[in-house]
Formats: structure tokens, C-alpha cells, sequence
């Protein structure tokens, strides 16, 4: 069974390999049961950064949206089922906006509103073994911020006819009938059924059957189909309520259906679905006592597109339905950083605690790759300088070795210790490495001193062997030429704030509210090399062990582009969905059939 999600945010010690079901109260410390048998933890374990804000209304607030987390000071924020309840936690009577990412993919923009609840979800697979979501800032002083997450895992074969490089987007997911919300008691992914509201031409049937047969791949509760909508008589048709977009997008939506009543002989409820007044499927005839679905796609619409439920001509009865789910379907997803880099990059997080407030994909969204690093551009980037100079690093460099693309590496100005790695000098694309003022020891592998296309600078090491004879403060340069210092190498900041979460597992993630943090500072780099220091150049070879140390790490001020990060691993399996037809009562229709 893949594993999918309907909400994410969370560490990976948090879950078994069977349950990634998690309900977080963000910016609560408290575990608790809500009135739908929902339990609610408190987010002090999974996030490290932003600052807990606790709601003061004089109205009830639903207990997971009296509190929130606001991130004022970092960059990357992930998570999803997102909710977001501004409650003017910071007095300014002023709601913020900002954008929402996973995976480095765009994924909308919140609107938070004074005194109302706003939450979004979406389901996906992801194409590698984590999962990301950031809440970006995009504009000054609107600060992001989420309430609550939640995680829900899906069975493999649900929303099968979703094109797995493609993620969907909830806009309306109703309950016909009902007079409460169907969700965990009646649902067992925790899907949010809304009750639909009855209009003058609806009549609410009741089925006489009390155990309904559900057998779709949808896994739609039994609950729904207790209750439906029907019309007064046969020539009035269902009106469907999509909440869709004013511009065209791309529509997936799933129709639910079953008869409430045993029918005689003369009795006959068939049904056709119709979108903008042209039938656009075969009849199809509920079934007593049975859970039916109908299921479209590959088609586009919007606000202005119509979808009704209508009798067909032989019906002698009116139209119904039970609920209704409707998506639009993203761009395709890119295929995130790649893993070499990002394994490279995860070395040096374990080794140095002061990175480890970086999080998400590391280059994507591209506007909003991590500040200390460059990536060239498409789907799969990879990572081409690590601009590390002044950031309070202290201990054994670990092995990046698998960052084959890295073309500058400024590390200086910290306080490292130990010998030079030798895999530095394998990296094949390497013209810049500035070691200036370390506590580094040992002598330099010749595979770098002697590689005239590297720029090396090792100044201010006094420990530092410039050859196997002697050894005596280094100062070499083999290219030839000065370099700067690289004060000015990190990348100038753009943009402010991410706050992120990342999930590891091949999933499928529901989004009822959404969340990533993205907004960074990007910082260009200048040329690496000796001038402003009196550096040296060196060079290119072998590949060895680093020594493994791990030492506390110095504070860093530099907190204005830092990413709050979550990391949850869930077990992954892969199933192909298969469609289900009318012996199951479950069709599934494309543009035009």
C-alpha cells in the first residue's frame, strides 16, 4: 500500500511505519481530544522557531485555533491539512497574505481573514521520500503563520484516476442531507464532509437501509449515504456547487449517489450528468442499499461552468445525490533538488547544528532556495556553491563528496579543526575553496596544492602544513592571481521569511490549509579567491575519510533567512489504482464521454 497524506507536518520519530496519522495544535504545548474523538497535540516537539501566540476572543474558539504560531525572523515554513485563524493575535487588526508551497511547487495564496477560519488541503505523491510544505512572506510586515496541521494517510488505490505527477487541490467537499460534519467518527481517512445547505426545490430523503454497502476505491464514509437531496419532481435538475476559479482550470470530481428507498415495479431513478447543459455521461441507476460513484476528469472549467445532476427521459423519478468532492489539478510537479546535493547538503546539517534551521527543498521553489547556497535552474537543479564564510561552524568538515556539481565552497572564517578532507580535492567542477581562518592542521593533499584551475585560499590556519617539510602559516596560490576574502560571497537577500516542514514518504497529501513559509534572502556571490587576505590558490584530488566529530555550535545572528523545519518518515508502497464500474456502481467519466 503506497502511503498517502491529507495533512502534513511532523518529525519522523513521531510515527510508526503503519500510522502517519498525526493532529498538531500549533503553538500549543497540551495533548487533548476535541468533540469529534480528533486527538490533538501540542507542537513544542516538531517546531523550534517562531513564537507561540495564545488568542484572546470573547466568542468560543474551537480549542486547536486558540493558539497559532507566528514566524517573524525565518524563511521556510512547511506543513498541511493547514488551517489558519489570524484572530488578531498581534493587535494590528490586519490579516495576512502570503503564498503557500510543497515539494518547491507553488501551491496558493493565503488569505487569512479577521474572524474566519481558512484552511485548504491537497492530496499528491511525492516523487522522492520527503515531503515539503512552505508558507513564503511576499509582502512586507505580513508575517505567515499556521494554527493547526494535521496528517492523514490514504489508501493507495483512492483518487486513482489523479495523474500521480500532479497533486489536487480541494475546493468543495460536501455532505448532502446531513445536518452535521462527517468526518474521523464516520470517516476513517478523517476526510471533512460539509453539510450541504437545503435549498426550497430540495427534498431530504432518509434511506430505509441501515447498513449501506460501500465497495469504491474512494473509501466515501457509509455515513453519507444515509441522507441525500432529491428534487420535487423530475424536470428539475441538481445544480452541483463547485466553488471553482474564475479562470479555467483543470477539474477532478467525484459524484456520490445510492437509492434510499425500495422501488416497485413502476418506480425508476436513472440519472445523467450534464456540464454546461450538454449530457456528458451514460445514465446511470442508483441501487438500493449500495454506495455509487461517478468520477470526472480531464477537463477543464470554471465559476462560470455549470454541472447538474438531471432525470433521464425514462426516469420516473427525480434526480439525487449524496456527496461531493471537487478538485483542481496542478501543473506538474518538479522532481525537487537533486539527491546527491541533497544528501550532501544533509551531511553538513547533522555535522553543524546552526544549518539545521534550513529546511524544504534547498533550491526550489527557485526564487527561495536556501541563503547559503546556489542552484543552477530546471526541475532537478543542482547545487553549485556553498557560501558558508562567518556562520559560526565549529568542528570536522563531514564528507559532501557526492555534491559533484559544487563550483565554489567559501568556508572561511569559522572554526574548524582538523585536516583538510582529501574528497575536496575529487570534486570535479571545483574552481573556488576559501579554509581562510580556520584552526585547520595537517598538511594540504597535493590533489589541491597542485591543481592550478583551483583557486585556493588557507590563510590565518596556523596549524596548517603548506607541504609534507614545513610547517608554517599558510599562504598559497596556485591560480596565479588574488582573490577576495568572500565577506561579500553569501548571497544578498531578496525576500524574508520561510518557515518549513518536511515529510519524509511516497505520499498522497491532503491540504485542508495549507502552509510553507518560503521567502528568502537570496545572496549573490562574488569570486572567491586571495587578494583581500593575501589568500593562495591550490587544487584538485583523491578521495578520504573526514574525521567525525560533533562540537557545539557558535550562535548565529544571521536568523532574518533561516527555515523552520519538520520531518516525519512514513513506510512507502506503490499500488496501481484500478476503475471500478457499474457492478460496483462506480463510473468514471473524461471530457466528452
Amino acid at each position: 500500500m503506497a502511503t498517502y497524506l491529507l495533512l502534513l507536518i511532523i518529525a519522523a520519530s513521531a510515527f510508526s511505519t503503519l500510522n502517519a496519522d498525526v493532529s498538531i495544535d500549533c503553538g500549543s504545548s497540551e495533548s487533548y481530544g476535541d468533540d469529534y474523538s480528533v486527538g490533538w497535540v501540542g507542537d513544542d516537539l516538531y517546531i523550534q522557531h517562531g513564537e507561540s501566540v495564545e488568542l484572546q476572543s470573547s466568542k468560543p474558539i474551537y480549542q486547536p485555533m486558540a493558539t497559532l504560531r507566528v514566524f517573524t525572523d525565518r524563511k521556510k515554513n512547511f506543513l498541511v491539512r493547514a488551517y489558519f485563524f489570524y484572530g488578531n493575535y498581534d493587535g494590528k487588526s490586519s490579516p495576512p497574505k502570503f503564498d503557500l508551497h510543497f515539494d518547491g511547487n507553488h501551491w496558493i495564496t493565503v488569505e487569512t481573514s479577521a474572524d474566519q477560519l481558512v484552511s485548504y488541503e491537497a492530496i499528491y505523491v511525492t516523487k522522492t521520500d520527503t515531503i515539503s510544505v512552505c508558507v513564503a512572506q511576499t509582502f512586507p510586515n505580513m508575517f505567515p503563520f499556521i494554527s493547526a496541521i494535521e496528517v492523514r494517510d490514504l489508501d493507495s488505490k483512492m483518487y486513482g484516476y489523479s495523474d500521480s505527477n500532479r497533486a489536487l487541490m480541494l475546493r468543495r467537499r460536501v455532505a448532502y442531507g446531513t445536518e452535521v460534519i462527517v468526518r474521523s467518527t464516520d470517516d476513517f481517512y478523517d476526510r471533512i464532509w460539509v453539510p450541504a445547505v437545503k435549498g426550497d426545490d430540495f427534498t431530504v430523503l432518509t434511506s430505509d437501509e441501515t447498513f449501506i454497502e460501500v465497495s469504491l476505491d474512494d473509501s466515501p464514509p457509509r455515513a453519507l449515504f444515509q441522507n441525500a437531496f432529491a428534487t420535487d419532481n423530475t424536470s428539475t435538475s441538481i445544480q452541483l456547487g463547485t466553488n471553482l476559479p474564475t479562470t479555467k482550470v483543470p477539474v477532478y470530481m467525484n459524484i456520490y449517489y445510492s437509492e434510499a428507498s425500495v422501488l416497485d415495479s413502476t418506480q425508476k431513478r436513472s440519472l445523467q450528468l450534464l456540464v454546461d447543459g450538454k449530457i456528458n455521461s451514460k445514465p446511470f441507476i442508483p441501487v438500493y442499499g449500495t454506495a455509487g460513484e461517478i468520477t470526472l476528469y480531464n477537463l477543464t472549467a470554471n465559476s462560470d461552468t455549470t454541472f447538474s445532476l438531471a432525470a433521464s427521459p425514462d426516469s420516473t423519478l427525480p434526480p439525487l445525490i449524496n456527496a461531493l468532492e471537487v478538485f483542481t489539478v496542478s501543473d506538474e510537479l518538479t522532481d525537487g533538488t537533486n539527491s546527491d546535493d541533497v544528501e550532501g547538503l544533509a551531511s553538513l546539517q547533522d555535522e553543524f547544528n546552526v544549518l539545521k534551521d534550513w529546511g524544504g527543498d534547498p533550491c526550489l521553489p527557485s526564487p527561495y532556495s536556501w541563503d547559503w547556497i546556489n542552484c543552477t535552474s530546471g526541475s532537478t537543479p543542482r547545487v553549485t556553491a556553498l557560501y558558508l564564510g562567518s556562520f559560526g561552524l565549529s568542528g570536522f568538515l563531514p564528507d559532501f563528496s557526492s555534491m559533484t556539481s559544487l563550483e565554489i565552497i567559501d568556508l572561511h572564517n569559522n572554526s574548524l579543526i582538523g585536516s583538510i578532507p582529501e574528497f575536496l580535492g575529487t570534486l570535479p567542477n571545483l574552481k573556488q575553496l576559501n579554509l581562510a581562518g580556520n584552526d585547520l592542521s595537517g598538511t594540504i593533499p597535493s590533489s589541491i596544492s597542485k591543481n592550478k584551475k583551483l583557486k585556493l585560499t588557507v590563510t590565518d590556519n596556523p596549524n596548517l602544513c603548506v607541504s609534507g617539510k614545513s610547517c608554517k602559516t599558510a599562504s598559497v596560490d596556485t591560480s596565479g592571481s588574488g582573490g577576495s576574502s568572500s565577506s561579500g560571497g553569501r548571497k544578498k537577500s531578496k525576500l524574508p521569511v520561510i518557515l518549513g516542514t518536511t515529510i519524509p514518504i511516497f505520499v498522497l497529501v491532503w491540504v485542508i490549509g495549507g502552509v510553507c513559509a518560503v521567502l528568502h534572502h537570496k545572496r549573490k556571490s562574488e569570486a572567491i579567491a586571495a587578494g583581500n587576505v593575501g589568500q593562495a590558490g591550490g587544487a584538485n584530488k583523491p578521495s578520504g575519510n573526514p574525521q567525525a566529530a560533533q562540537m557545539q555550535m557558535a550562535a548565529n545572528n544571521m536568523a532574518q533567512n533561516v527555515v523552520n523545519d519538520f520531518i516525519m518518515n512514513v513506510h512507502e508502497q506503490q499500488s496501481a489504482p484500478e476503475p471500478v464500474y457499474n457492478d460496483d456502481q462506480q463510473n468514471h467519466l473524461e471530457e466528452g464521454n
